[in-house]
């Protein structure tokens, strides 16, 4: 049975891929962004969530079985994040049709759930790890909450089933994204081996020494549409990463030989990228024009300011995934190798020389 799906924020990391997933499995995909771009088999819907008119009007004519939302407009504050965003998912889910028969509703968040917002990241009285649903919520204020009560009431308003994903930091591409840590250190490893600066980890001891992981765009694509299908899964929150464990003092070495550079020593301090790559435009224009890139501006490719939060907590950070093996899924992908075809399909790209 044809089935149709809209997803929200289809240009980014995660709306791509879960778009060129659900292509594939022949679903009706429409792609909402505020510009949308060309994606095969994607049909386009141009809304600015924040307008609640405008969102109605565009979507009038779509009813889709399954509505995946993968977006997020960041705020100067934790208190304009709640606002805006909320508002966003508010919007969308008021403006959408009545659905024809049932429908699914899934919101990716992440691990600010476990962490707390930009503005107390890492900071405070955590959960212990490996982090894990029941944990529940942070005395604090925090937009992802938000976002999901925005969910939860409409659920029950509608009668919509929902699921909500938390991946760790996500590997996968896409120009102009906010948290965009694979092509940020791509791009600052293409930058030290122009200028010959050392390829130095720019995090905390803590992630340097300490166990982490990480969930490829394409293993979230997969977790988002398992658990639209599943209805074991439905009404439930889930954490989603790629299976492995690693520590950055491994995995450094091997981004670093992928570009064939040699890794820099580890001396415990900090060395932030936004300090490292500050002044690099100049430098990555001119590497963009001589090599034939198709995007000269650094800062539509490079996030140092969200690859330095995430390499900088003080504290070990490892996701439990038991509930969705427990439901079935068993979807499992090595992060090395998902840094290497990210870099791999930048490099095809002409993202990265």
């Amino acid at each position: 049975m044809a089935r149709t799906a809209l997803i929200v924020g289809a240009s980014g990391i995660v709306g791509s891929a879960t778009a060129a997933l659900l292509v594939q499995e022949g679903w009706t995909v429409h792609g909402l962004a505020r510009r949308p771009v060309e994606q095969q088999g994607v049909e386009p819907v141009a809304a600015d969530l924040q307008d609640a008119a405008a969102t109605a009007a565009a979507l009038a004519s779509i009813h889709p079985d399954a509505v995946f939302i993968t977006t997020w407009l960041r705020q100067d504050s934790e208190a304009e994040n709640i606002r805006v965003n909320s508002a966003m998912v508010r919007n969308l889910l008021d403006g959408l049709p009545g659905p024809a028969g049932p429908r699914h509703v899934a919101l990716v968040t992440g691990l600010k759930h476990y962490l707390g917002p930009f503005e107390a990241y890492g900071r405070g009285t955590l959960p212990q790890t490996p982090f894990r649903e029941e944990q529940g919520r942070l005395e604090v204020e925090n937009f992802y909450y938000a976002q999901e009560d925005e969910l939860f009431a409409a659920a029950a308003r509608d009668g919509f089933t929902w699921s909500v994903h938390r991946p760790h930091t996500v590997i996968g591409k896409a120009v102009g994204n906010a948290m965009n840590m694979g092509t940020t250190l791509a791009v600052y490893a293409t930058l030290c081996r122009e200028t010959g600066r050392p390829f130095r980890f720019p995090g905390s001891a803590a992630q340097w020494n300490g166990l982490t992981d990480m969930t490829d765009a394409g293993q979230l694509a997969r977790h988002l549409l398992w658990a639209a299908e599943t209805e074991s899964a439905h009404n439930e929150a889930f954490n989603v990463v790629n299976g492995d464990v690693f520590r950055w003092q491994w995995m450094w070495g091997r981004i670093a030989a992928w570009f064939g550079l040699d890794a820099a020593p580890f001396d415990g301090s900090v060395l932030a990228l936004d300090e490292q790559m500050a002044g690099d435009e100049k430098l990555w224009r001119a590497i963009a024009l001589r090599e034939g890139l198709v995007e000269p501006e650094l800062g539509r490719l490079a996030s140092p300011w969200h690859t330095d939060a995430d390499l900088g907590r003080p504290i070990e950070v490892v996701t439990d995934m038991s509930k969705s093996r427990r439901l079935g899924f068993t979807g499992y992908q090595p992060t090395d190798d998902a840094f290497f075809a990210l870099f791999e399909r930048l490099r095809a790209d002409r993202l990265i020389p």
